[in-house]
Protein backbone atom coordinates (compact mmCIF):
# COMPACT_ATOMS: atom_id res chain seq x y z
CA UNK A 1 0.00 0.00 0.00
CA UNK A 2 1.13 3.36 -0.71
CA UNK A 3 1.46 6.32 1.47
CA UNK A 4 0.48 8.84 -1.21
CA UNK A 5 -2.28 9.00 -3.58
CA UNK A 6 -2.05 11.04 -6.42
CA UNK A 7 -4.28 13.59 -7.19
CA UNK A 8 -3.55 14.50 -10.85
CA UNK A 9 -3.87 12.68 -14.07
CA UNK A 10 -1.35 9.59 -13.99
CA UNK A 11 1.84 9.74 -16.84
CA UNK A 12 3.73 12.96 -17.81
CA UNK A 13 2.56 16.55 -18.35
CA UNK A 14 4.15 16.70 -22.43
CA UNK A 15 2.15 19.02 -25.17
CA UNK A 16 -1.45 19.61 -24.43
CA UNK A 17 -1.72 16.63 -22.37
CA UNK A 18 -0.55 13.46 -20.21
CA UNK A 19 1.41 11.11 -21.29
CA UNK A 20 1.41 7.47 -20.67
CA UNK A 21 4.58 6.04 -19.00
CA UNK A 22 5.79 3.09 -17.29
CA UNK A 23 6.47 3.31 -13.69
CA UNK A 24 8.64 3.17 -10.49
CA UNK A 25 7.98 3.57 -6.75
CA UNK A 26 9.14 6.55 -4.81
CA UNK A 27 10.22 5.57 -1.75
CA UNK A 28 10.21 7.10 1.85
CA UNK A 29 13.73 7.59 2.86
CA UNK A 30 12.83 7.14 6.56
CA UNK A 31 12.06 3.52 6.28
CA UNK A 32 12.17 2.38 2.78
CA UNK A 33 8.49 1.84 2.61
CA UNK A 34 6.64 2.74 -1.12
CA UNK A 35 5.40 6.46 -1.28
CA UNK A 36 3.69 6.13 -4.88
CA UNK A 37 4.40 5.44 -8.21
CA UNK A 38 6.06 7.85 -10.46
CA UNK A 39 6.10 7.62 -14.07
CA UNK A 40 9.55 7.24 -16.03
CA UNK A 41 10.53 9.60 -18.60
CA UNK A 42 12.91 8.58 -21.86
CA UNK A 43 15.00 10.07 -24.66
CA UNK A 44 11.62 9.80 -26.64
CA UNK A 45 9.51 11.79 -24.70
CA UNK A 46 11.67 14.75 -23.63
CA UNK A 47 12.04 14.98 -27.33
CA UNK A 48 8.29 15.09 -27.36
CA UNK A 49 8.40 18.00 -24.60
CA UNK A 50 11.24 20.13 -26.50
CA UNK A 51 9.09 20.13 -29.61
CA UNK A 52 5.75 21.15 -28.25
CA UNK A 53 7.78 23.85 -26.29
CA UNK A 54 9.96 24.69 -29.16
CA UNK A 55 6.13 24.71 -31.04
CA UNK A 56 4.32 26.81 -28.74
CA UNK A 57 7.55 29.52 -28.17
CA UNK A 58 6.21 32.03 -30.02
CA UNK A 59 2.76 31.84 -28.94
CA UNK A 60 3.70 31.95 -24.99
CA UNK A 61 6.19 35.13 -25.78
CA UNK A 62 3.08 36.90 -27.24
CA UNK A 63 0.80 36.22 -24.34
CA UNK A 64 -0.36 39.33 -22.44
CA UNK A 65 1.25 40.34 -18.97
CA UNK A 66 -2.38 40.13 -17.08
CA UNK A 67 -2.36 36.38 -18.68
CA UNK A 68 1.02 35.37 -17.21
CA UNK A 69 0.38 37.20 -13.89
CA UNK A 70 -2.54 35.98 -13.65
CA UNK A 71 -1.63 32.31 -14.07
CA UNK A 72 1.18 32.65 -11.41
CA UNK A 73 -1.01 34.01 -9.02
CA UNK A 74 -3.64 31.48 -9.06
CA UNK A 75 -1.34 28.61 -8.98
CA UNK A 76 0.47 30.51 -5.50
CA UNK A 77 -3.75 29.94 -4.33
CA UNK A 78 -4.20 26.95 -5.28
CA UNK A 79 -0.92 25.43 -3.55
CA UNK A 80 -1.75 27.37 -0.47
CA UNK A 81 -4.97 25.86 -0.09
CA UNK A 82 -3.40 22.49 -0.57
CA UNK A 83 -0.12 23.91 2.06
CA UNK A 84 -0.64 20.93 4.08
CA UNK A 85 -1.06 17.98 1.99
CA UNK A 86 1.97 19.41 0.08
CA UNK A 87 4.09 19.57 3.16
CA UNK A 88 3.05 15.73 3.90
CA UNK A 89 4.04 14.70 0.88
CA UNK A 90 7.55 16.75 0.77
CA UNK A 91 8.30 14.68 4.07
CA UNK A 92 7.63 11.26 2.13
CA UNK A 93 9.69 11.64 -0.85
CA UNK A 94 12.06 13.34 0.56
CA UNK A 95 12.34 12.10 4.05
CA UNK A 96 13.10 16.08 5.71
CA UNK A 97 11.82 16.56 8.33
CA UNK A 98 8.45 18.58 8.45
CA UNK A 99 9.88 22.02 9.78
CA UNK A 100 11.74 22.18 6.85
CA UNK A 101 8.82 21.08 4.16
CA UNK A 102 6.94 23.59 6.00
CA UNK A 103 9.54 26.39 5.31
CA UNK A 104 10.01 25.21 1.62
CA UNK A 105 6.44 25.38 1.29
CA UNK A 106 5.98 28.47 2.22
CA UNK A 107 8.97 29.95 0.20
CA UNK A 108 7.29 28.36 -2.78
CA UNK A 109 4.23 30.68 -2.21
CA UNK A 110 6.41 33.63 -2.05
CA UNK A 111 8.58 32.68 -5.40
CA UNK A 112 5.45 32.49 -7.30
CA UNK A 113 4.11 35.78 -5.79
CA UNK A 114 7.05 37.21 -6.38
CA UNK A 115 7.54 36.24 -10.23
CA UNK A 116 3.82 37.06 -10.43
CA UNK A 117 5.24 40.88 -9.64
CA UNK A 118 8.28 41.02 -11.70
CA UNK A 119 5.67 40.20 -15.20
CA UNK A 120 4.86 43.96 -14.99
CA UNK A 121 9.22 45.12 -14.19
CA UNK A 122 10.12 43.66 -17.30
CA UNK A 123 10.92 46.59 -19.00
CA UNK A 124 13.41 49.10 -21.04
CA UNK A 125 14.34 52.49 -21.21
CA UNK A 126 15.23 55.17 -23.14
CA UNK A 127 18.62 55.57 -24.79
CA UNK A 128 20.44 58.53 -25.66
CA UNK A 129 21.82 58.02 -29.03
CA UNK A 130 23.10 61.72 -29.48
CA UNK A 131 25.65 61.49 -27.54
CA UNK A 132 27.80 61.25 -30.67
CA UNK A 133 26.76 64.05 -33.34
CA UNK A 134 25.71 60.66 -35.71
CA UNK A 135 23.49 60.11 -33.04
CA UNK A 136 21.61 63.61 -33.88
CA UNK A 137 18.11 63.15 -34.62
CA UNK A 138 18.06 58.79 -33.75
CA UNK A 139 15.47 57.95 -31.07
CA UNK A 140 16.57 54.61 -28.94
CA UNK A 141 15.24 52.20 -26.64
CA UNK A 142 15.42 48.51 -25.85
CA UNK A 143 12.91 46.21 -24.83
CA UNK A 144 13.07 42.82 -23.00
CA UNK A 145 12.09 39.82 -25.02
CA UNK A 146 11.73 36.33 -24.22
CA UNK A 147 14.68 34.15 -24.28
CA UNK A 148 13.17 31.11 -25.94
CA UNK A 149 12.47 28.04 -24.46
CA UNK A 150 13.63 27.01 -20.75
CA UNK A 151 15.18 24.02 -19.76
CA UNK A 152 14.67 23.64 -15.69
CA UNK A 153 16.91 20.87 -13.82
CA UNK A 154 16.37 20.80 -9.75
CA UNK A 155 18.14 18.78 -7.01
CA UNK A 156 16.03 16.47 -4.86
CA UNK A 157 16.77 18.54 -1.51
CA UNK A 158 13.82 21.32 -2.06
CA UNK A 159 12.16 19.59 -5.10
CA UNK A 160 9.27 21.72 -5.10
CA UNK A 161 10.83 25.16 -4.12
CA UNK A 162 13.61 24.61 -6.67
CA UNK A 163 11.52 23.76 -9.30
CA UNK A 164 9.22 26.89 -9.09
CA UNK A 165 12.85 28.73 -9.12
CA UNK A 166 12.58 27.80 -12.30
CA UNK A 167 9.52 27.25 -13.67
CA UNK A 168 7.73 30.79 -12.14
CA UNK A 169 10.59 33.18 -13.66
CA UNK A 170 10.36 31.55 -16.99
CA UNK A 171 6.93 32.02 -17.18
CA UNK A 172 7.19 35.80 -15.83
CA UNK A 173 9.62 35.95 -19.02
CA UNK A 174 6.77 34.20 -21.51
CA UNK A 175 8.92 31.60 -21.98
CA UNK A 176 7.78 28.35 -22.41
CA UNK A 177 9.60 25.75 -19.80
CA UNK A 178 10.36 22.13 -19.43
CA UNK A 179 11.09 20.49 -16.01
CA UNK A 180 13.15 17.86 -15.13
CA UNK A 181 13.12 16.74 -11.36
CA UNK A 182 15.31 14.70 -9.34
CA UNK A 183 14.68 10.85 -10.13
CA UNK A 184 14.19 10.52 -5.74
CA UNK A 185 11.43 13.03 -5.65
CA UNK A 186 9.40 13.71 -8.96
CA UNK A 187 5.58 13.79 -6.93
CA UNK A 188 5.74 17.38 -5.47
CA UNK A 189 6.74 18.69 -8.67
CA UNK A 190 4.31 16.81 -11.05
CA UNK A 191 1.82 17.80 -8.92
CA UNK A 192 3.00 21.72 -9.20
CA UNK A 193 2.68 21.29 -12.65
CA UNK A 194 -1.07 19.90 -12.94
CA UNK A 195 -1.89 22.90 -10.55
CA UNK A 196 -0.15 25.81 -12.70
CA UNK A 197 -1.78 24.31 -15.69
CA UNK A 198 -5.23 24.34 -14.12
CA UNK A 199 -4.91 27.67 -13.05
CA UNK A 200 -3.40 28.37 -16.34
CA UNK A 201 -5.90 27.41 -18.68
CA UNK A 202 -9.21 29.90 -16.77
CA UNK A 203 -7.24 32.84 -18.07
CA UNK A 204 -5.74 31.39 -21.48
CA UNK A 205 -2.02 30.03 -20.62
CA UNK A 206 -1.42 27.46 -23.21
CA UNK A 207 -0.30 23.88 -21.32
CA UNK A 208 2.77 23.63 -23.12
CA UNK A 209 3.68 26.14 -21.27
CA UNK A 210 4.93 24.12 -18.42
CA UNK A 211 5.98 20.40 -19.22
CA UNK A 212 7.53 17.70 -16.78
CA UNK A 213 9.86 14.91 -18.30
CA UNK A 214 11.37 12.24 -15.59
CA UNK A 215 14.40 10.22 -15.95
CA UNK A 216 18.10 9.68 -15.87
CA UNK A 217 21.67 11.48 -17.28
CA UNK A 218 20.34 9.98 -20.86
CA UNK A 219 17.17 12.50 -20.71
CA UNK A 220 18.91 15.42 -19.06
CA UNK A 221 21.93 15.31 -21.98
CA UNK A 222 18.63 15.34 -24.21
CA UNK A 223 16.80 18.12 -23.22
CA UNK A 224 20.67 20.36 -22.15
CA UNK A 225 22.03 19.67 -25.65
CA UNK A 226 19.12 20.55 -28.45
CA UNK A 227 19.93 23.75 -29.94
CA UNK A 228 16.52 25.06 -30.07
CA UNK A 229 16.61 26.24 -25.91
CA UNK A 230 17.44 29.35 -25.26
CA UNK A 231 18.32 28.48 -21.52
CA UNK A 232 19.26 26.27 -19.03
CA UNK A 233 19.08 26.69 -15.46
CA UNK A 234 20.41 23.88 -12.76
CA UNK A 235 20.63 23.07 -9.52
CA UNK A 236 22.87 20.74 -8.22
CA UNK A 237 26.35 19.44 -7.60
CA UNK A 238 29.16 21.20 -9.30
CA UNK A 239 30.57 18.32 -10.95
CA UNK A 240 26.86 17.69 -12.84
CA UNK A 241 26.88 21.40 -13.89
CA UNK A 242 30.39 21.44 -14.90
CA UNK A 243 28.78 19.20 -17.27
CA UNK A 244 25.90 20.20 -18.14
CA UNK A 245 27.89 23.81 -18.92
CA UNK A 246 30.57 22.27 -21.40
CA UNK A 247 27.35 20.03 -23.14
CA UNK A 248 25.13 22.53 -23.64
CA UNK A 249 27.78 25.35 -24.81
CA UNK A 250 26.72 27.66 -26.47
CA UNK A 251 23.08 27.99 -25.18
CA UNK A 252 23.03 30.40 -22.23
CA UNK A 253 23.46 28.50 -18.66
CA UNK A 254 22.22 29.14 -15.27
CA UNK A 255 23.85 26.79 -12.48
CA UNK A 256 23.10 27.06 -8.28
CA UNK A 257 26.29 24.74 -7.61
CA UNK A 258 27.26 23.49 -4.64
CA UNK A 259 29.01 24.88 -1.60
CA UNK A 260 31.31 24.62 1.53
CA UNK A 261 29.38 27.16 3.77
CA UNK A 262 31.87 28.68 6.03
CA UNK A 263 30.74 30.62 9.32
CA UNK A 264 33.08 32.79 10.82
CA UNK A 265 33.49 33.76 14.84
CA UNK A 266 35.17 36.85 16.29
CA UNK A 267 37.00 36.78 19.72
CA UNK A 268 34.08 39.76 19.97
CA UNK A 269 30.81 37.49 19.17
CA UNK A 270 27.68 36.74 20.49
CA UNK A 271 28.94 33.10 21.63
CA UNK A 272 25.97 31.89 22.58
CA UNK A 273 24.09 33.47 19.46
CA UNK A 274 26.81 31.89 17.06
CA UNK A 275 26.64 28.43 18.53
CA UNK A 276 22.76 28.75 18.41
CA UNK A 277 23.73 29.61 14.56
CA UNK A 278 25.67 26.88 13.97
CA UNK A 279 23.50 24.18 15.58
CA UNK A 280 20.24 26.10 13.45
CA UNK A 281 22.19 26.40 10.27
CA UNK A 282 24.54 23.38 10.41
CA UNK A 283 21.84 20.56 10.63
CA UNK A 284 18.74 22.22 9.23
CA UNK A 285 16.97 19.48 6.12
CA UNK A 286 19.31 16.97 7.74
CA UNK A 287 22.28 18.27 6.51
CA UNK A 288 21.33 18.37 2.66
CA UNK A 289 21.27 22.15 1.79
CA UNK A 290 23.60 23.56 -0.11
CA UNK A 291 24.29 26.63 2.36
CA UNK A 292 23.60 24.56 5.50
CA UNK A 293 27.16 25.54 8.16
CA UNK A 294 30.18 23.25 6.90
CA UNK A 295 33.11 24.99 8.17
CA UNK A 296 33.12 27.04 11.41
CA UNK A 297 36.35 29.22 11.53
CA UNK A 298 36.57 30.53 15.42
CA UNK A 299 39.27 32.87 16.46
CA UNK A 300 41.55 31.06 19.38
CA UNK A 301 40.74 33.29 22.39
CA UNK A 302 36.83 32.13 22.34
CA UNK A 303 37.24 28.31 20.65
CA UNK A 304 37.23 26.41 23.55
CA UNK A 305 34.23 28.35 24.85
CA UNK A 306 32.62 28.04 21.80
CA UNK A 307 33.03 24.35 21.34
CA UNK A 308 31.48 23.57 24.81
CA UNK A 309 28.02 25.67 23.72
CA UNK A 310 28.01 24.09 20.55
CA UNK A 311 28.00 20.85 21.79
CA UNK A 312 25.74 21.36 24.75
CA UNK A 313 23.49 22.57 21.48
CA UNK A 314 23.84 19.78 19.33
CA UNK A 315 22.97 17.38 21.94
CA UNK A 316 19.77 18.82 22.24
CA UNK A 317 19.04 17.88 18.25
CA UNK A 318 16.08 15.64 17.81
CA UNK A 319 16.90 12.94 15.33
CA UNK A 320 14.06 10.25 14.42
CA UNK A 321 10.68 10.32 12.07
CA UNK A 322 10.33 13.55 9.78
CA UNK A 323 6.97 13.13 10.18
CA UNK A 324 7.22 14.01 13.80
CA UNK A 325 6.86 18.20 14.75
CA UNK A 326 10.27 17.81 17.15
CA UNK A 327 12.47 15.83 14.50
CA UNK A 328 15.56 18.42 13.33
CA UNK A 329 17.67 15.84 11.85
CA UNK A 330 16.28 12.20 9.56
CA UNK A 331 17.49 9.82 7.43
CA UNK A 332 19.26 11.21 4.43
CA UNK A 333 17.55 10.79 0.69
CA UNK A 334 19.29 7.62 0.25
CA UNK A 335 21.77 4.88 1.87
CA UNK A 336 24.41 5.53 -0.49
CA UNK A 337 24.79 9.19 0.57
CA UNK A 338 24.73 7.74 4.71
CA UNK A 339 27.56 5.65 3.36
CA UNK A 340 29.70 8.20 1.80
CA UNK A 341 29.24 11.01 4.76
CA UNK A 342 30.30 7.99 7.36
CA UNK A 343 33.24 7.39 4.92
CA UNK A 344 33.93 11.27 5.15
CA UNK A 345 33.80 11.38 9.05
CA UNK A 346 35.78 7.87 9.17
CA UNK A 347 38.70 9.46 6.88
CA UNK A 348 38.55 12.43 8.78
CA UNK A 349 39.01 10.99 12.22
CA UNK A 350 41.74 8.45 10.63
CA UNK A 351 43.88 12.13 9.71
CA UNK A 352 43.74 13.35 13.17
CA UNK A 353 40.32 15.00 13.73
CA UNK A 354 38.85 14.85 16.87
CA UNK A 355 34.89 13.62 17.03
CA UNK A 356 33.01 16.15 19.39
CA UNK A 357 29.73 15.18 19.00
CA UNK A 358 27.46 12.55 17.32
CA UNK A 359 30.05 10.45 14.56
CA UNK A 360 27.49 7.61 14.99
CA UNK A 361 23.80 6.52 13.77
CA UNK A 362 20.67 5.77 15.64
CA UNK A 363 18.62 3.44 13.65
CA UNK A 364 20.63 4.02 10.37
CA UNK A 365 20.15 7.68 10.73
CA UNK A 366 23.59 9.87 11.14
CA UNK A 367 23.44 11.72 14.26
CA UNK A 368 24.55 15.59 14.12
CA UNK A 369 28.26 15.56 14.16
CA UNK A 370 31.00 18.01 15.18
CA UNK A 371 34.30 17.36 14.11
CA UNK A 372 37.29 19.63 15.47
CA UNK A 373 40.74 20.14 13.38
CA UNK A 374 39.95 18.59 10.47
CA UNK A 375 43.00 18.86 8.41
CA UNK A 376 43.19 20.66 5.21
CA UNK A 377 43.15 18.38 1.92
CA UNK A 378 40.07 16.28 3.21
CA UNK A 379 36.44 15.76 1.69
CA UNK A 380 34.97 16.58 4.94
CA UNK A 381 36.66 20.07 4.55
CA UNK A 382 37.38 20.38 1.14
CA UNK A 383 33.92 19.43 -0.68
CA UNK A 384 30.79 19.65 0.19
CA UNK A 385 29.40 17.22 2.65
CA UNK A 386 25.56 17.61 2.31
CA UNK A 387 25.02 15.80 5.14
CA UNK A 388 24.75 16.85 9.30
CA UNK A 389 28.37 17.35 9.97
CA UNK A 390 30.09 20.45 10.97
CA UNK A 391 33.87 20.81 11.25
CA UNK A 392 35.54 23.51 13.69
CA UNK A 393 38.71 24.95 13.79
CA UNK A 394 40.54 27.52 15.52
CA UNK A 395 42.19 30.46 13.83
CA UNK A 396 44.75 33.47 14.98
CA UNK A 397 42.90 35.90 13.53
CA UNK A 398 40.00 36.96 11.53
CA UNK A 399 42.54 37.58 8.65
CA UNK A 400 43.04 34.32 8.64
CA UNK A 401 39.53 33.49 9.09
CA UNK A 402 38.74 35.01 5.58
CA UNK A 403 41.94 33.32 4.21
CA UNK A 404 40.29 29.91 5.09
CA UNK A 405 36.90 30.77 3.57
CA UNK A 406 38.45 31.98 0.22
CA UNK A 407 40.54 29.02 -0.21
CA UNK A 408 37.76 26.87 -0.99
CA UNK A 409 37.00 26.38 -4.50
CA UNK A 410 33.27 27.26 -3.58
CA UNK A 411 31.40 30.58 -2.91
CA UNK A 412 27.77 30.58 -2.39
CA UNK A 413 27.15 31.85 1.20
CA UNK A 414 29.61 33.01 3.90
CA UNK A 415 28.34 34.13 7.49
CA UNK A 416 30.82 35.87 10.67
CA UNK A 417 29.62 36.43 13.77
CA UNK A 418 30.89 40.10 15.15
CA UNK A 419 30.04 42.76 17.16
CA UNK A 420 32.27 44.89 15.06
CA UNK A 421 31.20 47.08 12.26
CA UNK A 422 34.33 46.83 11.04
CA UNK A 423 34.81 43.10 10.64
CA UNK A 424 31.50 43.11 9.43
CA UNK A 425 32.45 45.39 6.56
CA UNK A 426 35.75 43.52 6.00
CA UNK A 427 33.75 40.44 5.65
CA UNK A 428 31.43 42.06 2.70
CA UNK A 429 34.09 43.51 1.28
CA UNK A 430 37.06 40.55 0.95
CA UNK A 431 35.05 36.84 1.40
CA UNK A 432 34.79 35.54 -2.39
CA UNK A 433 31.33 34.66 -2.46
CA UNK A 434 27.83 35.24 -3.94
CA UNK A 435 26.34 36.12 -0.45
CA UNK A 436 27.84 37.55 2.82
CA UNK A 437 25.17 36.98 6.03
CA UNK A 438 26.21 39.10 9.53
CA UNK A 439 25.04 37.36 12.68
CA UNK A 440 23.02 35.13 10.79
CA UNK A 441 23.62 31.71 9.36
CA UNK A 442 25.53 31.14 5.52
CA UNK A 443 21.84 29.59 4.93
CA UNK A 444 19.31 32.70 5.24
CA UNK A 445 17.89 33.30 2.12
CA UNK A 446 15.08 35.61 1.14
CA UNK A 447 13.26 34.47 -2.54
CA UNK A 448 13.19 37.73 -3.56
CA UNK A 449 16.80 38.60 -3.66
CA UNK A 450 19.58 37.62 -6.23
CA UNK A 451 21.17 34.32 -5.10
CA UNK A 452 23.61 32.17 -6.39
CA UNK A 453 27.48 31.98 -6.28
CA UNK A 454 31.14 32.67 -7.67
CA UNK A 455 34.26 29.88 -8.93
CA UNK A 456 32.51 26.29 -8.08
CA UNK A 457 29.34 27.34 -6.90
CA UNK A 458 28.17 28.55 -10.30
CA UNK A 459 27.19 31.26 -12.23
CA UNK A 460 23.90 33.78 -12.93
CA UNK A 461 21.62 34.37 -10.29
CA UNK A 462 18.13 32.98 -8.76
CA UNK A 463 15.40 34.84 -7.48
CA UNK A 464 12.48 35.73 -9.47
CA UNK A 465 13.19 39.01 -10.48
CA UNK A 466 16.70 38.78 -11.18
CA UNK A 467 16.76 35.04 -12.76
CA UNK A 468 13.37 36.31 -15.19
CA UNK A 469 15.80 38.89 -16.22
CA UNK A 470 18.45 36.06 -16.70
CA UNK A 471 15.97 34.60 -19.55
CA UNK A 472 15.12 37.61 -21.44
CA UNK A 473 17.64 39.29 -23.77
CA UNK A 474 17.55 43.12 -24.71
CA UNK A 475 16.33 44.21 -28.22
CA UNK A 476 17.39 47.36 -29.16
CA UNK A 477 15.40 49.66 -31.31
CA UNK A 478 16.90 52.98 -33.27
CA UNK A 479 14.42 54.82 -34.92
CA UNK A 480 15.83 58.11 -37.33
CA UNK A 481 12.73 61.09 -36.53
CA UNK A 482 14.40 63.27 -38.62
Amino acid sequence: MSLFEAPFPAGLPIGGGWVPAPTAPVRFPYDGSAVAEAPLGDVELARTALDAAAASADTIARLPSHVRRAALLNTRDALAARREEFERLLVLETGKPLVDCRTEVARTLVTLETAAEEVARLHGETVPLDLLPSGEGLIGFWTRRPIGVVVGIAGFNYPLLLATHKIAPALAAGCPVVCKPAPQTPLATLWLVHLLREAGATVGLPPEAVQLVTGGVDVGETLVTDRRVGAVSFTGSAAVGHTIARAAAPTKVLLELGSNAALVVSADADLPASADAVARGGYYASGQACISVQRVLVEAPVAEEFLGLLTDRVSAVTVGDPRDEATRVAALIDPRSTRRVRGWIAEAVAAGAKVVAGGDDDGGMLRPTVLADVPDGLAAWDEEIFGPVVCVRAVPDIDTAFDLVNQSRYGLHASVYTRSLSTAFAAVERLQVGGVVVNEVPGFRADNMPYGGVKDSGIGREGPRFAAEELTVTRMAIIRSA
